[in-house]
């Protein structure tokens, strides 16, 4: 049965409005909820990026049904990947149970604040590296590694759950499907492409899948339009080029020939709930059993889970 989450999007609020904004989108009736990691926003017009494990600390207290996931974390540079299971396991912990941590081979954005960018190559052996390291730990074993880009001499968690952290690993393409595969209790894909889920389902079985949908409802779709241009014109660049860029000029640069129409024609914008509830079946159809809806504009959120409470998510439970 389909699942429908809520994205915490800390590029565009606050720490106390996205603890808010969990506590309000549990009550609404979401499944769970996905938080993103990030140092940087990725415009500036966005204007926010608090640390997210703080964030996901207080949601995890606050909160007492909706399940919790990192969307995604990089343990390839920021975060070293021995304390990227520390972190997991303790939110683990405050959630009861309730979180998964999400794991992905980062962007330069966030990661070349504690030094150069990787290579693709060799960001890849530190993604498949770190992983070898989390999962031991959230297992609980007392992890001695000696490796090409790691080093752990001696690494164990005191406090963690007893059933450990579920893992789900970003997949684009074939070198993160076989990491996925090795590792994986749930893929992570962030477009709709039908045989990359297939080719996971065919390999690991019916492992949870999760998506994620922008939309900007509003009861103004030109206004909508417009703020979705301003804040999420970069999500159309295309993952080689998100994943190199450095900064939210960069992103701004590298945007600013992306049209309203451009952004208005990938996103869901205004007050028709029939053309929101389109947006996700495509992720539906396309085989993911977990949809994460990104509602675009800090400032738009509280009324966004009003029509989700009342409408949004009523319509999508009937396509269970």
């Amino acid at each position: 049965m389909a699942e429908f989450g809520y994205t915490l999007m800390g590029e565009q609020s606050g720490p106390k409005q996205l603890v808010a904004d969990g506590i309000a989108a549990e009550a609404a009736g979401f499944d769970f909820l996905v938080a993103s990691d990030h140092y940087y926003p990725w415009l500036a017009e966005q204007g926010h990026s608090p640390y997210v494990w703080s964030v996901l600390g207080a949601v995890a207290h606050a909160t007492t049904r909706a399940r919790l996931m990192s969307f995604v974390t990089c343990p390839i540079r920021r975060y070293h990947p021995a304390v990227v299971a520390q972190k997991a396991a303790t939110i683990g912990l405050l959630s009861e149970g309730r979180f998964t941590l999400g794991l992905g081979a980062g962007e330069n954005l966030n990661e070349h604040i504690v030094g150069a960018w990787p290579h693709a190559t060799q960001r890849h052996e530190m993604f498949a590296e770190a992983l070898e390291i989390i999962q031991a730990l959230l297992a609980g074993e007392t992890v001695h590694h000696s490796g090409k880009h790691y080093e752990v001499p001696a690494a164990q968690l005191w406090d963690r759950p007893d059933a450990g952290v579920p893992l789900a690993v970003a997949v684009s393409g074939e070198d993160s499907m076989e990491l996925a595969v090795r590792y994986a209790d749930a893929l992570v894909a962030t477009e709709p492409k039908e045989d990359l889920l297939r080719a996971f389902q065919e390999r690991v079985g019916d492992k949870p899948r999760y998506g994620q949908v922008p939309v900007c409802y509003g009861p103004d779709e030109a206004a909508c339009r417009t703020l979705a241009h301003e804040q999420f014109r970069w999500s159309g660049l295309g993952w080689p080029v998100n994943a190199n860029l450095p900064d939210p000029r960069a992103f701004a640069a590298a945007s600013a020939t992306v049209t309203e129409d451009d952004v208005a024609g990938a996103v869901a914008c205004g007050p028709d709930l029939d053309r929101h509830v389109a947006a996700v079946r495509t992720f539906l159809d396309a085989g993911f059993t977990h949809v994460a809806l990104v509602q675009i504009g800090g400032d738009t959120q509280e009324e966004f889970l009003e029509f989700a409470r009342t409408r949004l998510l009523p319509a999508l439970w009937e396509l269970r």
